[in-house]
């Protein structure tokens, strides 16, 4: 082999050598440039997460308003009288004597007992109910036909007040010249303030103006700081009868 031919065949290896390595070069760039990210990517990865970060924010501080406006609203002053109004009726009116209560109509400071005007079986309307009940142990001494109860309890409207007298049966809580008793053995708590409406209604049995025994009420309390409107609905069941 000549001399030339040697020389040929040397250069020809060396350029072989030479593009074998920067074929390996430009693939360890492209190995590289696949696995990285670039700043396109970068920026819009962080667009997303910043999306993500501000609905979860959204959603947290919403259910932080709704939860600290329904705890307002549960515990506010008018709320409270509405719970404290609806346990007490409900619990007097419970256990009083079916046979004997009075649904009144009050004008000014007289209390007029409420009567059906045209049927025996009618529904009447009044601002004060008074509820006779038992509160000692039955025993012979009370057990006769003229004595339907030992205590009352009187809800009646005054100003914008609903009022509850408790005490002794007889007298009771109006005379009988529709004049409410008060004094020496009447206890008086306020139930619920700001009351811009309050109704007491029973469906009446006869002209004399005895009830069925279930009295309904209906109670609006007005919140004078911004005049929003709670509604109070309840009724009782009376469940003695006697005599």
């Amino acid at each position: 082999m000549s001399d030339a031919t040697v020389k040929k065949l040397t250069m020809n290896k060396k350029l072989q050598k030479s593009n074998a390595g920067c074929s390996t070069q430009h693939a360890v760039h492209r190995t590289l440039y696949a696995n990285g990210f670039t700043l396109i990517e970068i920026i819009i990865a962080m667009a997303m997460s910043l999306i993500v970060v501000l609905v979860v924010g959204i959603l947290l501080v919403s259910g932080q308003r709704g939860w600290a406006r329904t705890y307002s609203f549960a515990n506010s002053k008018s709320q409270l009288n509405a719970l404290t109004t609806t346990i007490s009726f409900g619990t007097y009116g419970r256990k009083s004597n079916r046979m004997d209560y009075n649904i009144y109509e009050i004008n000014g400071e007289h209390f007029a007992r409420v009567l059906p005007e045209n049927n025996p079986e009618e529904v009447v309307t009044g601002q004060a109910v008074e509820f006779h009940y038992w509160d000692t142990q039955l025993d012979s001494a009370i057990m006769n036909t003229s004595i339907t109860g030992t205590a009352y309890a009187l809800f009646y409207l005054e100003g914008n007040r609903l009022m509850l007298d408790t005490g002794t049966y007889p007298p009771g809580g109006v005379d009988a010249g529709g004049n409410r008793l008060d004094g020496l053995g009447v206890a008086t708590i306020v139930l619920a303030n700001n009351v811009s409406a309050l109704e007491f209604s029973h469906t009446s049995r006869d002209m004399a103006g005895d009830g069925k025994g279930c009295v309904r009420m209906k109670m609006t309390i007005t919140d004078p700081n911004d005049n929003t409107q709670t509604t109070v609905t309840a009724a009782t069941l009376m469940r003695n009868v006697w005599p």
